[in-house]
């Protein structure tokens, strides 16, 4: 099978496997490819700047030749599948994603006439389109050189108009999970708890929109990466394991879903909003910014300190988040890495030491307010840093994320850096850090806070983390300039 997508954008580095997975038709070929994404499934494999290829053992006697063509991106598999891209597909571009695909010379052999045949195709057509567009230049009295720019503009149409594609089946995916919204405030959040265990019949439907053994928001999930909205469906997957998570999960599920009905209704706004805001709604839904694309838009030059590293192997694809702090901006940046089969597909990224200082730029996603980064330009080595960040106080933090609220209004963490005291409860069942002016913040995961004790002795430190609505989450401690990982 053969097909182009042109929902995706090129980029000149290997892509992430979030990028990947957004290609999937559902969570079954996403969930088999990541089965099928490790070396034992594959021979032959290799990339260049332009293809990806692959030999994957199946059930019949010859492997399948998977083939992958970065630049539309288009695909190819000998399967007999009729998902696009199949599983075969999404698996090897994970493991090249991941580092597992090796990069070769030339393609093998295979690749090379499946290329060739494209591009042959392609040539023929441009042929025709350019001897028509002459002929019809000719009549008119047009030059040759004008008539390949007009080739160039239709390109552009076509670019366009698969944008726009996209945008429509987006729009018509949201529309849809307002009225699934509505549904469920309709039917009651208890309905939720049926569609876990397999639903109940609400109004002829199953209650909880879900199938036997499947989160109540499963069903609509897949419906939202069909509908190429990844981020979406990312807090879809995430809301299904809400109900019964603990004594307060209906408040918790009903603010999930009220955040999903305003990020809809902000997307059919899009045009309306301002340029920020625009590009946090994007993000949000699910599309993404080339890599080529964030690294040519601003630096921002500063010796950037490794104040926090939080590893979150329970997401869909295990990632590993990286805090910097600027010295002289005093401005924050998160850097995000990922793994495939146990490969970080951005090795200098992700074995960043925390504590570590680095002169570079950075260079912001886009979104209001800027924190997802990406390192460029290195003008020096990676060296231990020699003495702690300048912290803040925790009446600075919390107006620092009530602006990102404002700003954001589906962030869930911020940075945090700031001098306290840790304080237990006589049982060690709540923690708070109480800073130089009395205000106190509250602690979570008191399990790994002993050490933060320890190091503190009764007396102010340097603590960085993560705040979130429930809590400070501590990453770092400074034991004078050396920064203990929590």
């Amino acid at each position: 099978m053969s097909v182009e997508a042109g929902n995706v954008r090129v980029m000149s580095t290997r892509w992430s496997a979030d990028a990947v997975l957004a290609l999937a038709a559902d969570e079954t070929s996403r969930r088999a490819a990541r089965g099928l994404a490790r070396p034992a499934s594959w021979s032959d494999t290799g990339a260049t700047t332009d293809l990806v290829w692959g030999l994957c053992a199946g059930s019949g006697k010859n492997p399948y030749q998977v083939i992958v063509e970065l630049s539309g991106p288009a695909y190819k598999c000998s399967c007999p599948s009729r998902k696009f891209p199949c599983k075969h597909t999404l698996a090897l571009l994970l493991s090249w994603a991941g580092g597992e695909v090796a990069d070769r010379a030339e393609p093998s052999d295979y690749a090379v006439a499946w290329a060739g045949e494209r591009q042959a195709r392609s040539a023929r057509a441009t042929a025709r389109a350019g001897s028509r567009i002459a002929t019809q230049g000719a009549a008119s009295g047009v030059a040759p050189s004008e008539a390949g720019a007009a080739i160039e503009r239709k390109r552009e149409v076509a670019t366009t108009a698969r944008r726009a594609q996209r945008a429509e089946r987006v729009a018509a995916g949201l529309a849809e999970l307002q009225e699934w919204l509505r549904d469920q405030v309709r039917v009651g959040l208890a309905a939720s708890v049926g569609g876990m265990a397999g639903g109940g019949q609400v109004g002829g439907r199953t209650a909880g929109g879900g199938k036997p053994g499947a989160g109540h928001a499963d069903v609509m999930a897949a419906r939202m990466a069909d509908a190429q909205a990844p981020g979406v469906a990312g807090v879809l997957r995430d809301l299904s394991l809400v109900p019964l998570s603990g004594t307060d999960w209906p408040g918790r599920l009903l603010a999930g879903y009220a955040q999903l009905h305003l990020l809809a209704r902000a997307h059919e706004r899009l045009h309306e909003l301002p340029p920020g805001l625009a590009a946090t709604v994007r993000t949000r839904v699910g599309y993404t910014t080339a890599r080529q694309e964030v690294l040519a838009g601003p630096a921002v030059a500063d010796r950037w300190l490794v104040t926090g590293v939080r590893d979150i192997p329970e997401a869909s694809v295990p990632t590993r988040r990286i805090w910097l702090h600027g010295r002289s901006s005093r401005r924050s940046a998160l850097l995000l890495a990922f793994a495939v089969n146990g490969a970080w597909s951005d090795p200098d990224t992700a074995l960043l030491p925390l504590g570590a200082e680095i002169d570079a730029d950075l260079h912001y996603y886009p979104g209001d307010p800027p924190q997802r980064a990406l390192i460029g330009q290195r003008r020096a080595g990676t060296g231990r840093a020699g003495r702690a960040p300048e912290p803040g106080d925790a009446e600075g933090l919390l107006a620092d994320w009530a602006r990102g609220i404002a700003a954001d209004p589906w962030l869930t963490t911020w940075p945090a850096l700031l001098s306290g005291i840790p304080v237990a409860s006589a049982d060690g069942g709540s923690w708070h850090l109480v800073d130089p002016r009395g205000t106190s913040v509250p602690l979570r995961h008191s399990e790994s806070l002993w050490t933060l004790l320890a190091v503190s002795g009764g007396n102010p430190v340097t603590v960085a983390g993560e705040w979130t609505p429930d809590g400070l989450i501590a990453l770092t401690v400074w034991h004078g300039s050396q920064a203990v990982g929590l």
